[in-house]
Order: C-alpha cells, then structure tokens, then sequence
C-alpha cells in the first residue's frame, strides 16, 4: 500500500481581506461591504482603506462592525468635467491619486490576502496590474457600461483582455445587466467564472426597525417631518443621475392639486449652496425636506426606522446599477417606484413588485405616484409582493456567501 501523503493546505486560505476604495462618497457600494466584511471577518482579519476625509457616518458604520480602517492622503476628483481643461484636471487627479495609494500599500504584507476594490477596470488598468502583482484582486462593477464611441470601446476591450489574462484578477458585477454589458470585452472562460453579488439588505436590521415602536409623532418632530401628509421619500445622493430635478419637479407638479403630500430626500451629503438654491427655486417650501445621513442617525438601521414613515418610495434615476435604497425599501414594505433602465428591473417587476416609469419624465413621476396615493389595493400588494422578492432574493448572507467562497476558490484554482 503505498503511504498517504497529506496535502499542505496552508497557502489555500486567504486570511486578510482588505476593502479598498479611492472617494470620498459613499453609499451602495460600501453598504455591500459591510455585508461582506461580516463574513470575511468569520475566515481572518478584515480590513478597510480608503481616502483621508471619509464620511465619519461611514466610519462609524465601520466602528459598530468592529472593522478597522487605515487612510491614504488622496481622492478622487467626482466634479463635472464639462470642459477639456476640466477633464484634464480630473485626469490628472485619478493617477496622483492612484500614485499615492500604491505608494501608501508598498509597504503592506499581502501574503494569503484578498484585495476587494472599487477601482475601475476600464480606468485604472495599471493601478489593478500592480495590485495584482502583490495578491488576489477582486474588482467590483456595479453599473453597465454605457455606449461609447469605438476608439474608445477598444481601448476597454485592450484593458478587460489584458486584465482577464492576469491569474489574481477577479471580477464581480453588482446585477446581471452589468455583467452581461461586459461580454463583449472579455474572453468567454473568463465571462463564465465572473460572479454576480447583488446590492442586498441586512434582514435582522430591517426586522428590527419594523419591530420599532417609536411613535410616528416622535419622528416627526426630530425631523420637522408632517404627520397628517402623505410622504414621498427618496435615498440617494443627491446628483443628476439619480433624477433630482425629476424629483423636485414632479413634487411641484402635484402639489399645485394635492396639498396633503410631502416629500423627503435623504442623502449621505450636503447639496452646494447652488444646489440647494435651485431645489429652491421650486417653491416647495416646508413640502419639501432634505436630510443627509448624519441627520439621521449612527446606525444604518436608523435609516430604515425612519423611512417607515414613508408611504411611497421614488427613485427616478437616469442611470444606475441596482440601487440599495430601492432594495431596502422594498424589504421595509414600502411600496416602490423607480426607472426601466438597467439592473432596477431585475428587482422591480412592473406593477407586481413595483411601478416603473421611463426615465427623465416628471409627469410619468406624477401618474405613479398618485397611482399608488389612490389605490389602496395596488400599494398593499406592491408592498407585499416587493418585500417578499427583496428577502428572498437580497439577503446579504447569501450573497456574503457567494463572495467568500470565491475568494476562497481563487486560491485553491492555482
């Protein structure tokens, strides 16, 4: 009988996992990663990093998981680029950046480590190569690619071929539009191995703030909130692509006859003076209410407390992924209205888990929400059917799990 030999399994496990994001908004994204880090903290040690300057209410979300973060003196620059100067400028901005975070992780021991980053492939091509050049690489692509014009759809078939052929990289689409958006720029062996991790929600927490019984009245007086209107809700940053403007003026529109509505919108930033002099200009006034994050509350199930109070959720976005903020309304119950665009179907199915409208129209905006405001019967089955889809199909566990095991299977494929 020949002697049994016993596989070294040491070098099979990564046990240091490390989040890595270059800007200073948060929202989704990081939300995933909680989820994440939750179950990678059950394998080793977790940790995140990104720039000085952070958001505290993002840190302290990392406090309560008990998930320790490092800072790099950089960021990426989010402004419009509507000029070529500007464009220049912001060009500039992402390899300084880049520069200063690889410089800043030269020093750190990536031995048995993942590196989970928000780095985009079809950008930050050398930034991605020298990661992987240290340790595993998962990168995560939350929204489809859009159509570009073929100089430039070449130059990220050059970039995904090249990074596709490079055994530590890994790639992760936040909802199959995206990942199907990137098929045409990958080899077909790589495109099957990518993973689809959806937006998802934290049931405990969402149990919890259901089981909450905090008086409506309370609410409303913490957040100069009406208790006697019918309130519109929106979660997002407050940015052209999630629709503002769209928002603001199907709030203008309908109140011109129905004086018993209110709308809230509630972002994890402060708008510009500019910005909020134009939300102005749509003479809302006291029907129209901006909170940020930090208004709130410290902890993510705060949030959900208070879009309890919602009786119908907006998002009129132009472009997305799979927003969290639809996700988590939907597993609250609150019946939920948003864009045919993207991954939003995936989730919302059109007046069974929710009303779709097409994008850019105020009026179709207008027609959903009174739709809802005047049927009892429709709110109560989108409310129902919604939250039922949502925790069935969103479950941060679950998709944790998916993660997880392909952080781990990317070592045992060597």
């Amino acid at each position: 009988m020949k002697p049994q030999i016993k596989e070294n399994t040491e070098n099979f496990s990564p046990n240091k996992f490390y989040y890595l994001w270059n800007y200073l908004e948060w929202g989704g994204a990081q939300i995933l990663f909680f989820g994440l880090m939750k179950e990678a903290k059950k394998k080793g040690e977790v940790c995140a990093i990104m720039p000085i300057g952070s958001n505290p209410q993002l840190l302290t979300f990392l406090d309560n998981l008990q998930v320790p973060y490092k800072f790099f003196d950089a960021h990426t620059d989010a402004k419009p680029a509507l000029t070529l100067k500007r464009k220049l400028e912001r060009h500039w901005n992402k390899l300084r950046c880049e520069f200063v975070l690889l410089k800043f992780l030269k020093n750190f021991d990536f031995k048995n480590s993942i590196i989970h980053t928000e780095l985009a492939p079809w950008q930050s091509l050398c930034a991605l190569l020298w990661l992987c050049s240290k340790t595993k690489v998962f990168a995560t692509m939350h929204n489809s690619l859009p159509p570009v014009p073929k100089w430039r759809f070449l130059s990220w078939q050059i970039k995904f071929g090249i990074l596709a052929r490079v055994k530590n990289f890994n790639l992760f689409t936040a909802n199959y539009d995206t990942k199907e958006s990137v098929k045409p720029l990958v080899p077909l062996k790589f495109f099957e191995k990518i993973k689809v991790i959806y937006a998802n929600i934290n049931p405990q927490e969402i149990e919890e703030a259901l089981k909450d019984k905090t008086n409506k009245t309370e609410f409303a007086q913490k957040y100069n909130l009406p208790t006697d209107k019918f309130l519109v809700f929106c979660v997002g940053q407050f940015i052209d692509r999630k629709g503002r403007w769209i928002f603001l003026e199907a709030a203008r529109k309908l109140l011109k006859d129905n004086k018993d509505m209110a709308f809230v919108w509630i972002s994890n930033s402060r708008p510009s003076i500019e910005e909020l002099e134009k939300a102005n200009g749509y003479g809302l006034g006291e029907n129209f209410i901006f909170l940020t994050g930090e208004q709130v509350g410290k902890e993510h199930v705060d949030l959900f407390k208070l879009l309890k109070m919602a009786d119908v959720f907006a998002l009129p976005s132009y472009l997305e992924g799979l927003p969290i903020s639809i996700i988590e309304a939907m597993a609250l119950g609150i019946p939920t209205i948003s864009t045919n665009i993207n991954a939003i179907p995936e989730a919302i199915k059109h007046l069974e888990t929710g009303l779709l409208i097409e994008p850019d129209d105020s009026s179709a905006l207008v027609n959903a929400i009174l739709q809802l405001k005047n049927d009892n019967v429709l709110r109560d089955k989108l409310s129902k059917n919604g939250r039922e889809f949502v925790l069935e199909n969103f479950d941060e566990r679950v998709v944790a799990k998916i993660a997880v095991k392909a952080y781990q299977d990317s070592f045992r494929d060597e």
